[in-house]
């Protein structure tokens, strides 16, 4: 246990020892190889989340993971919206907003950074466009008692599914599934509501962008880090203790079992799911507990839409390192 205290940090009652990685020893790459591990935890079946634990991993380095992600991650987003008419009751500049926040399907990797050129020139490499134009009508079919308007009208609420992607340059023989593989990633997003006599008719041009510049560049929904916690029972904990000490935890992570069924006494405290536990050390509240539990933190926890993202975090971080480090050898020259 000694041993591996070094690396742990302890949530004691006033205190935070080792909560610096270095507090103890000196960095050591080889060690650090050995003991650095990762572990998946949950992937949903769409590959948009991941949850995974980083062992043996300063958490400084995985709030630079959670950082990049956020805002150096690139993404396509539409930049420019070119309204052809717009008749609808949201303004121009309200609804090209909306257009530019809805997610792209499109790889940002097949894709260049947009040149200083004229911002109305665009390229197959660099740019993408998506066009709009949808209409609001009567539908003669409707039935007579009706006052739904999905019965009474036509297309009188515009999704995203109605925006269509036009092909530029050679884009069309580059990318035979253009419209699945380029389209938007959300079908049933609801851009606004028209009237029998509306219309919105309008292009779009898409271009690659980090979350730095603005939001909508941001690849993730949400991209967070917390530490895990190691929860040791120090000694057996029954009876009224037990729920006491149960409900000093968030919900799941300490469970109460009965040794001899009938008998409250027998009633004993056990971990059951530590990774529930949001480190409050409510604990430390109450005299009779204290001595009974030691809270440990040993690893970090990140949730992520994709591995890929998680991937290309740690390339810009990467090259931030080396940009650093050349930063560095240019100091004395």
């Amino acid at each position: 246990m000694e041993g591996n205290r070094k690396s742990r940090v302890i949530l004691e009652e006033y205190s935070i020892p080792n909560a610096s990685e270095y507090t103890q020893q000196d960095w050591n790459l080889l060690n650090f190889k050995k003991e650095f591990k990762i572990q998946i935890v949950r992937e949903s079946e769409d590959e948009r989340e991941l949850e995974f634990d980083l062992i043996g991993y300063p958490v400084g380095f995985a709030n630079a993971f959670r950082r990049i992600l956020l805002s150096e991650v690139p993404t396509m987003a539409i930049e420019k919206v070119y309204i052809v008419n717009n008749t609808s009751v949201i303004q121009d500049e309200v609804l090209a907003h909306r257009l530019g926040l809805i997610p792209l399907r499109a790889d940002p990797r097949l894709f260049e950074y947009p040149s200083n050129k004229d911002e109305d020139e665009v390229s197959d490499q660099d740019s993408l466009r998506y066009e709009l134009k949808i209409s609001c009508t009567w539908n003669p079919q409707a039935p007579k008692d009706s006052k739904r308007t999905n019965d009474i009208y036509r297309n009188s609420n515009v999704y995203s599914k109605d925006i269509k992607w036009v092909p530029i340059g050679h884009q069309e023989e580059l990318y035979p599934r253009g419209a699945e593989q380029l389209g938007v990633l959300e079908k049933d997003i609801l851009i606004c509501k028209m009237r029998p006599g509306q219309e919105i008719h309008l292009f779009m041009h898409a271009v690659k962008g980090i979350g730095k510049d603005h939001a909508k560049f941001s690849p993730v929904a949400t991209a967070s880090y917390r530490l895990l916690p190691d929860i040791q029972l120090i000694k057996s904990v029954r009876g009224e203790m037990a729920d006491r000490l149960k409900n000093c935890f968030s919900v799941g992570v300490i469970e109460v079992i009965e040794t001899k069924p009938g008998d409250l006494d027998s009633r004993e405290a056990r971990v059951k799911n530590p990774r529930y536990d949001s480190c409050s050390r409510n604990v430390f509240q109450h005299e009779d507990l204290k001595g009974c539990v030691q809270l440990i933190t040993i690893e970090s926890v990140g949730t992520l839409p994709s591995a890929v993202l998680f991937i290309e975090a740690v390339k810009i971080l990467k090259g931030k390192c080396k940009m650093f480090l050349e930063e560095l050898e240019n100091i004395g020259k």
